[in-house]
């Protein structure tokens, strides 16, 4: 028995054919330890998560005059507090918001650096900036345009490789060829959108391999991926741009 994945640079796992997992006589395919990597949730992807949403906080925060200066706000204290209590589910751009808003959030320099295996000891409570607000999603894309019109907006990246390695430039649309790998989803910033020879163009600050970049993104490009040998991994047609959401101030 033999099923297949392929691994993205930045680590995380998806069910294209490149690296093959080989079932040996006796072994169930739960025991196989590549296998359990790709069921168990990767540190990564709630890294991304409580780092774009503390980006989110951090500017619009600054934008409101609520800071003087551009914050720098902890994503490891989210990994660390803001994680759902139910096992094998990872942090999300919203839920990172949600709790923030709800409980406050310590600036950077008074919890541990993004990645650290080492925590404070319980006794050690941080300052905590207290906020008021809500986080806001967008239906659909046309309502994510009208919350650019007052912020940069939380979004999730369709990615594919090797094409969003080779952009600089050029206009991400996608996968498109034999040798496209489809990683998965990515968490990013929409700092902006601009038409170009008449199509609706974002940019996107993007959450990939550990930092941030920049990519154009074509917001009416649309695909479809089907998986025959587990439908759930299919992907109905959509946008490359999807699960839109900021963080809403209450100022008063």
């Amino acid at each position: 028995m033999t099923i297949s994945r392929c691994l993205s640079e930045d680590g995380i796992g998806n069910d294209s054919s490149s690296e093959a997992i080989v079932i040996e006589s006796g072994e169930t395919l739960l025991d196989h330890p590549l296998w359990v990597g790709m069921l168990c949730p990767r540190s990564d992807v709630s890294d991304s998560a409580a780092v774009v949403a503390v980006d989110l906080i951090s500017n619009q925060r600054l934008a409101l005059k609520l800071d003087h200066v551009y914050t720098e706000y902890s994503a490891q204290y989210l990994v660390d507090n803001a994680r759902p209590k139910k096992r094998g589910t990872d942090l999300t751009v919203k839920g990172c918001l949600e709790f923030a808003l709800k409980k406050g959030i310590p600036k950077a320099e008074d919890w541990t650096h993004l990645g650290s295996l080492s925590k404070p000891p319980s006794s050690y409570k941080p300052a905590l900036v207290l906020m008021k607000g809500q986080a806001t999603e967008a239906k659909n894309v046309e309502e994510a345009y009208d919350l650019l019109e007052d912020q940069p907006v939380g979004a999730k990246l369709h990615v594919f490789s090797p094409q969003i390695d080779h952009q600089q430039d050029r206009i991400y649309c996608g996968g498109s060829g034999e040798d496209s790998c489809y990683v998965g989803l990515r968490d990013g910033i929409i700092v902006g959108v601009e038409k170009i020879q008449g199509k609706s163009i974002a940019t996107v600050k993007l959450w990939y391999k550990k930092e941030f970049r920049f990519v154009k993104v074509a917001m009416s490009m649309m695909f479809s991926r089907s998986c025959t040998s587990d439908p759930s991994r299919s992907i109905k047609p959509t946008i490359l741009l999807v699960d839109f959401c900021i963080p809403r101030f209450s100022i008063n």
